[in-house]
Formats: structure tokens, C-alpha cells, sequence
């Protein structure tokens, strides 16, 4: 096997060679390929294996669960649509195919995440559809010292999540139950705060890093997805719109601040996303990849694309 580094910034992406599919793999290949993985990814924290010829989702599920840790079997208080197709394999975030999903740690919002992300591309677009990866490091050393200071206080991810009929998600599509008990337990034990509305809604705010201390290196990373929840963030004039329909911010899907409610200025917003054009890496999907990502070293994201598209997504 033979690996090469594909750089944008600081952004390092490692493409692993795996020379002959999986399907004709023994044991001893299988630990092999695992292996050498594993060494990169502790390296540059993004690798993709590449000429794996992964053909459906009962082969990425036998290929992602022999690398030791147990699959997440739930996205319980998830922000974004999915579909659960077996034990621990999703569909990537389904949005409509004409728009970029923005760069983010994946669930940085919640009280616990996943370590390691694996995708693997099951049907490559016909343009577009790269599955982009960006280092935390990078983009937070690319931020002023007064930004940085703002995000290290930490962020509130603040949601209003309907009853049955709204704009966004219900709440029982997020918790994944019709039972509010089962919501309560839920999010006092992730530290959550909230209250039910007289309309049957649910609002949930929740404190959470902006910027941790990367086990894998020691340092300080990026970590966080504020700019993401913030209106600005959805495409062309549908922030204004969804504005224009609600009585305050409040009653969106989805906003955010800074930990002492602080609104996120333009200003910053604008910083954020400079730093991370600048050091995001788009590597175009082959049928058959598998991409494996450090969550809290790496933000990913999603690029427009044409024609169809299937990327399916383990986490760990």
C-alpha cells in the first residue's frame, strides 16, 4: 500500500491506496489496512482509503465495526434530517443537493459526540459532492486573539422545536419519541435546560465548548458549529424569510450566541468563515472510498452536487 498528502491550507488529507478491493481481503490484509489507518489518522486526523470498493451498506458496516469501537446505533437529539438504514449506519445529512452543508465538528452542540466519523461513498456524484474536511487548529489560529477569547467562553445553542407542525424539526422527530418523559430524562442528564410551550413546542438551550483541548495533540482546536446554527448561514434570502415568519429569533428552529447571550456579530461570522475557506480541503468522492475523521481534530462538511449522490456515515 502506498499513502500521498493532499493539502489545502493547513489542512492535511492523507488518501490511502489500498491497491485491491475489500471484498478480496483476508484477515490479515483487513488488519493491515486497519493499521496503516490508524497511524495516519493519529498523524494528520482525516485519511481516506481509497480503492476499497466498499459496494453497499452490509460491507461498510462489516468494513467500519472491525476497527474495535461499538457503532452509535442512535441520533437521539440530532439537528439534522437522517435516515437510520441498519445498525449504526445513517444517510449523510440529507439536505437539498443545490446547497453546501457548512464545515462543523459533528454534534458539538450535544453533551457528548463522536470520536471518529467514517463515511463511505456508495454512489459518486456527477459533479460536485466532496465530502470537504477543514483542521480545527488551523482555523482557530487563524482567528484574532479577541475571537478566539469570545469562542473559548463557550457557545449556547439554543433550539425551538415544534409539537407536529411547524418550520424545522418536531421534537418528537429530534428525541425520537412521542413520550415528553423520556425527553426529560434525556436532556437533564446531557445539562440541558428547557421548557415546554403552551403550543406543544419545546424550547432547549444548552452551553457548550467553542474551543477544547485536542487529546490527539495537546493543543487547542475549533470546536463547535455555531456558525452553522446562526440564520445567516442559510442559503440566499431563506434566514430573512424564516424571520419574517416568526414573532423573534426565538421561535427559530434553531440560533445561537455567545455563553453570556451575547449575539454573534457579522464581524465575526465573516472571520469564521474566511478561515475556514482557507483551509478547507475538497477531495471528490470514487465509489467505494471510505473516509475516516478525528470529530474533534477535523470539521467536514458537504458541497453541492449534481445527479445522485450516496454517502452513507458510521460514527464511533
Amino acid at each position: 500500500m502506498r499513502h500521498e498528502i493532499r493539502t489545502a491550507g493547513a489542512t492535511k488529507l492523507a488518501v490511502l491506496h489500498t491497491e485491491t478491493p475489500a471484498a478480496t481481503w483476508d484477515d490479515a490484509r483487513w488488519e493491515e489496512v486497519r493499521g496503516r489507518a490508524r497511524v495516519l489518522l493519529d498523524a494528520y486526523g482525516v485519511v481516506l482509503l481509497r480503492g476499497a470498493g466498499i459496494p453497499d451498506t452490509a460491507a461498510f458496516h462489516a468494513a467500519v465495526s472491525g476497527f474495535g469501537s461499538d457503532l452509535i446505533e442512535s441520533y437521539r437529539g440530532g439537528n439534522t434530517p437522517r435516515t437510520t438504514l441498519a445498525d449504526g449506519v445513517f444517510t449523510s445529512t440529507e439536505y437539498p443537493p443545490r446547497y453546501d452543508i457548512s464545515l462543523h465538528n459533528e454534534l458539538s452542540y450535544a453533551s457528548s459526540w463522536p470520536e471518529r466519523l467514517y463515511f463511505c461513498c456508495l454512489d459518486a456524484a456527477d459533479t460536485g459532492g466532496a465530502t470537504p474536511v477543514c483542521d480545527g487548529e488551523a482555523l482557530l489560529g487563524a482567528l484574532s486573539p479577541e475571537l478566539r477569547e469570545r469562542f473559548a467562553s463557550g457557545v449556547v445553542y439554543r433550539q425551538y422545536l415544534h409539537g407536529g407542525a411547524g418550520l424545522g424539526k418536531s421534537w418528537q422527530s429530534t428525541y425520537e419519541t412521542p413520550d415528553k418523559a423520556v425527553v426529560e430524562e434525556f436532556l437533564t442528564a446531557s445539562g440541558a435546560e428547557f421548557e415546554w410551550t403552551g403550543d406543544g413546542g419545546l424550547r432547549v438551550s444548552q452551553h457548550r465548548p467553542g474551543v477544547l483541548k485536542n487529546p490527539r495533540t495537546g493543543r487547542d482546536t475549533w470546536f463547535n458549529q455555531a456558525d452553522q446554527w446562526h440564520p445567516s448561514n442559510l442559503p440566499d434570502d431563506e434566514g430573512e424569510l424564516l424571520l419574517s415568519l416568526t414573532d423573534s429569533v426565538e421561535d427559530l428552529p434553531h440560533w445561537v450566541t455567545y455563553a453570556d447571550g451575547t449575539p454573534l456579530s457579522d464581524a465575526d461570522l465573516a472571520e469564521v468563515r474566511a478561515a475556514q475557506r482557507a483551509h478547507k480541503l475538497s477531495e471528490p468522492w470514487e465509489q467505494g472510498d471510505v473516509m475516516i475523521v478525528d470529530n474533534m481534530s477535523v470539521l467536514h462538511g458537504r458541497d453541492a452536487f449534481t445527479g445522485t449522490r450516496k454517502v452513507v456515515v458510521s460514527m464511533t
